[in-house]
Formats: structure tokens, C-alpha cells, sequence
């Protein structure tokens, strides 16, 4: 089988033996697989966790491994990349995606493979769901991130009625203002400095496109907005600290910035401190998602309360990643791009 491997001389695609599927797990051959800003960080060198990549698959079951009872060959499924532990104290203290197993447990040898291995530590915990019919395998793709977003407003708190401002419109901001707008927030401002992403943003529910270009005109357009006070949340859906200082300007006192978009290895943020402190601004990260938010997430896409088909501007099959991940880093021209199996 061919598989896309991160090595230290960069991304390659390799011919590697077709594996068996584990005692009490799964043999799935990828349908579809989501290229993910974090997987662009890792061929850049600027994310410091595994240099596995592609956790975003949906895919067939291929094989069942002794044991394995609820699946079987020809099942359509999304594959979650990470389970907890549910056992340790950071987990019993709710916070399950820090848990220190957590990115332990991965696909074998990762999502953009013809054929990947899931183990039973993810099937005993839920990471493996059927696709109902009415989930395309592209909309598959999207469980993962979704459910991200959707970690990340469990985090920070009820949206209904609030002012939201998201800065940065690629896949995930798209999805979180989306998110936004089905959970009822009162106003949401979306800013990006792709004028595509603008237009795709307001296409999809937000009030006001903005372009971040001129801080300026950006803080009087979210002023007047927002009644002369700043939005409530700030998602920072950008790893770029200034995004994160601007933020942190823009939001209302007693508001709350949540720390979403992966920085670089090695940034830091330059903030104001003492401002931080007098003006009451809570700093809430939060990073990927656990069963919980998978399963809630395609409930969501099975229901139609969330659109996504739309986010998906390019596709190429395993044989071109290369050029995928280029494409997926030309934020002035794509949004989604997903690799696919060969036809």
C-alpha cells in the first residue's frame, strides 16, 4: 500500500506492507482525509507533537480484528486519531485532551494511507463511528474539526446571545462561526485577510466580513458593532501571536479570548499584562476533542444543522499530496482541501 510519511527530509509517499488489523481493532481503507493546519505545521517543522499526520479520515472497514463485534467489512466510519485514558488525574479533573496518553494512542501509520490500523484502545472508547447514509465521506472529514470547535464552546461557555468576533476564516474559523450562528449567537464578525474566506465567511452566517489589515477601521467597525463595548468572545482561530494581541484589544472587559489556531514552535505573545489583569480578560486554549465532541459533531452534520460540503475547494488523490499540501497553504486561494483515495 502507499502511505505519506513525515520523515526528517520532509513529506514522501511510501510503499509500505499491507498490515493486519489488531487483536479487538480495525483494517480501514481511506475514502477521504482532511489536510489539517496542524499537519502543515508538522511539514514545516513549527509543531513540537507527533510527527504522525492525517487525522482526519473517512474511510471503509476493510477487516475486523478478533473480537471485534459491532463492525464489520463495507461499514463507512470516521476514525478518531486520539484517545484519552479516562483513568488519570488529569482526566478525572475533565481535561481529557491533556491527558498524558492521549497522543499516545494514534492511526497506524496515519490517515493518509491507503489502509490504516485502528487499535482497540479507540474502539473500546467510542473513537470509531458509523456514517449514516446521509453523511457524504467529504462530510466525514469534517467530524474531527467540528467536534474541535465544539470543544472549544464547551469551554468557553453558553453562546446564546453573545457577540462573537472570530479572527482567521479557514477551516475551522468557517466552522466555529457556523457553529456559532446554530447555537444563537446575537452578532458574529469574521475577519480574514483572503478575500475569499471573507465572502465564504459571510456566506456562511457571518454579520459583518472585516479585514484585519487596518487595526484601526478593524476596532471601530467591532465597536460600533458591538455598542461601543468589544465582543464578548474573541476566537482566535490563527496561530499568529499578533492576532492573539489584537484580540486581547478588541474583547470586552470581563470578556473571554479563546486561544484556538496553533502558534508556531517558539512564538510568544507580547500583551499588555497589567490591561490583562484591570480590564478582567480570561486566555481559554483549547485543543482537539474527545468522543463526546465526534459524536455530537456528527449528529450535527447527520442532522444538516451544520453545512460544510462547501469549505471543500480542493481535492487530489493520495498520489499528489505533495501538491495538496501546497494548495492548502495558499490561504489566498483554498479552504478545505481534502485528499481522497485513488479512483
Amino acid at each position: 500500500m502507499r502511505s505519506a510519511l513525515l520523515t526528517s527530509e520532509g513529506l514522501s509517499l511510501a510503499s509500505l506492507p499491507d498490515p493486519s488489523p489488531p487483536r479487538g481493532g480495525l483494517l480501514v481503507a481511506l475514502r477521504a482525509c482532511g489536510v489539517c493546519g496542524t499537519d502543515l505545521e508538522k511539514v514545516r517543522g513549527g509543531y513540537r507533537a507527533t510527527g504522525r499526520i492525517g487525522h482526519e479520515p473517512a474511510g471503509v472497514v476493510r477487516e475486523v480484528g478478533e473480537g471485534v463485534e459491532g463492525f464489520h467489512p463495507g461499514d463507512r466510519v470516521f476514525a478518531h486519531h486520539h484517545v484519552p485514558c479516562y483513568a488519570c488525574e488529569v482526566c478525572r479533573a475533565g481535561a481529557f485532551t491533556f491527558c498524558p496518553a492521549f497522543q499516545s494512542t494514534n492511526l497506524d501509520p496515519g490517515g493518509f494511507s491507503e489502509l490504516f490500523t485502528v487499535s482497540r484502545a479507540h474502539l473500546d472508547r467510542g473513537a470509531v463511528l458509523p456514517l449514516p447514509e446521509q453523511v457524504s465521506d467529504e462530510e466525514g472529514t469534517f467530524v474531527e474539526p467540528l467536534g474541535c470547535c465544539l470543544e472549544a464552546i464547551a469551554a468557553v461557555g453558553p453562546v446564546e446571545g453573545r457577540r462573537v468576533l472570530v479572527l482567521g476564516l479557514g477551516p475551522i474559523g468557517q466552522m466555529y462561526l457556523r457553529l456559532l450562528r446554530t447555537f444563537g449567537a446575537s452578532w458574529v464578525g469574521a475577519a480574514d485577510l483572503s478575500p475569499v474566506r471573507r465572502a465564504l465567511g459571510e456566506g456562511g452566517g457571518a454579520d459583518e466580513p472585516l479585514d484585519p489589515r487596518d487595526p484601526a477601521r478593524l476596532k471601530e467597525r467591532v465597536l460600533r458593532a458591538t455598542h461601543g463595548t468589544g465582543p464578548d468572545l474573541v476566537v482566535v482561530a490563527t496561530g499568529a501571536p499578533s492576532a492573539i494581541a489584537e484580540a486581547c484589544r478588541l474583547v470586552r472587559r470581563g470578556g473571554t479570548v479563546n486561544l484556538f489556531g496553533l502558534p508556531e514552535k517558539g512564538r510568544s505573545l507580547e500583551a499588555e499584562l497589567q490591561d490583562l489583569y484591570l480590564r478582567g480578560i480570561r486566555l481559554v486554549p483549547t485543543y482537539a476533542t474527545t468522543e463526546t465532541g465526534t459524536s455530537r459533531a456528527l449528529a450535527l452534520l447527520a442532522a444538516g444543522r451544520v453545512k460544510v460540503s462547501d469549505l471543500v475547494t480542493h481535492r487530489f488523490p493520495l498520489e499528489r499530496i505533495g501538491e495538496a499540501f501546497s494548495m492548502a497553504a495558499r490561504t489566498e486561494e483554498a479552504v478545505k482541501v481534502l485528499v481522497t483515495a485513488s479512483r
